[in-house]
C-alpha cells in the first residue's frame, strides 16, 4: 500500500503507526532518541538528589520550605490527563476518524499548555518569594534544571503536536502522517512518565526531607 492511497474505515489498516518500511524506521530512530532521552534526565536526577541539600547558609530555603504540593498535584493531574487524552486521539487515528484524533489532540495540547502555566506560575512564586532562583544555591542550580528541562520538554511536545494538526488539518489521515501522529504521541507519553519521577522524587520526597 503507499502513503497516497484512499483509504476508508474498511480498507485503514489495523496498525497504520507500522504500516510501511518507513513508519518503521520512524519507532526505531525514536527509540534511540529516547534511550538518550532517558539517560540525559537519569543524569539530572542524579545531580539534583546530590545537590538538593546544598544551601550557602542554613537561612535559605530547602525543598521542604519551598514546595507546594496542592500545586504540584494539580500540575501532575493535568499533565497524566493529557496523557489519557492523547490515547483517545489514537485510538480514534487507528479506527480512521481524524476529526475526534484532531479534537483530543486539542484537549491534549490545552491541558499540556495549562500545565506550563503552572510551572511558570511556581517558578515565579519560588524566586518572588524565597529569592530562590537558578544562581542563589546549588540546590537551585539543580531544581530549575531538571524541572526546567523539563518543562522545555513540554513546550516542543505541544509545538510538535500542534504543528501537526496544523500541517494535517486539510489532507485527513494517511500511511505518511499516521506514523508522526504516533511517534508524538509516545513521546507525549514519555515526559508525562518523567514528571510522575519529578513528583516522587523532587516534591514529595523533597517535603519528607
Amino acid at each position: 500500500m503507499q502513503a497516497e492511497e484512499k483509504f476508508t474505515y474498511e480498507t485503514w489498516p489495523a496498525a497504520p503507526e507500522k504500516a510501511t518500511l518507513e513508519a518503521k524506521n520512524k519507532f526505531l530512530g525514536f527509540w534511540f532518541f529516547l534511550g538518550g532521552e532517558t539517560v540525559l534526565f537519569a543524569t539530572l536526577f542524579a545531580t539534583y538528589l546530590a545537590l538538593k541539600d546544598k544551601v550557602p547558609n542554613a537561612e535559605m530555603a530547602l525543598a521542604k520550605d519551598l514546595f507546594e504540593i496542592p500545586i504540584a498535584f494539580a500540575a501532575t493531574m493535568l499533565l497524566l490527563t493529557s496523557s489519557l487524552t492523547s490515547v483517545y486521539a489514537m485510538y480514534h487515528m487507528k479506527n480512521f476518524n481524524f476529526k475526534k484524533m484532531q479534537l483530543w489532540l486539542g484537549l491534549t495540547v490545552l491541558l499540556g499548555a495549562a500545565f506550563l502555566g503552572l510551572e511558570i506560575y511556581e517558578f515565579n512564586h519560588y524566586v518572588h518569594e524565597f529569592h530562590h532562583t537558578f544562581t542563589s544555591s546549588a540546590f537551585g542550580s539543580a531544581f530549575y534544571t531538571l524541572v526546567g528541562f523539563h518543562g522545555g520538554h513540554v513546550a516542543f511536545g505541544l509545538m510538535w503536536i500542534t504543528t501537526l494538526m496544523v500541517r494535517n488539518s486539510k489532507r485527513g489521515l494517511n500511511l505518511y502522517n499516521a506514523p508522526k501522529f504516533y511517534v508524538a504521541s509516545l513521546y507525549w507519553h514519555f515526559i508525562d512518565v518523567v514528571w510522575v519521577f519529578i513528583f516522587t522524587v523532587v516534591y514529595l520526597m523533597g517535603m519528607v526531607g
